[in-house]
């Protein structure tokens, strides 16, 4: 799957919550998920439906993500 154009004021333009999350999860796994951004869809039984649902609910966590997912990005 390939990543759209980078947006020169918005790094998250384009790009799905779900798109962040499986490219994480590809990336470090789900022990890594739940040591950095300790919650339960993390931690216990972890799938990416689970996930969606909590973040789409809880913005904080969700800045999180994102926050990582940009972190992820600036190293490329």
């Amino acid at each position: 799957m390939s990543l759209p154009a980078p947006h020169p004021r918005d790094p998250l333009h384009g790009i799905t919550l779900e798109m962040m999350l499986n490219q994480l999860v590809e990336r470090h796994g789900w022990p890594e998920m739940g040591r950095r951004i300790p919650v339960r869809c993390f931690l216990h039984d972890p799938s990416v439906k689970s996930s969606l649902k909590f973040l789409r609910r809880t913005p904080w966590a969700r800045e999180k993500v994102e926050r990582w997912y940009v972190m992820e990005l600036a190293r490329k």
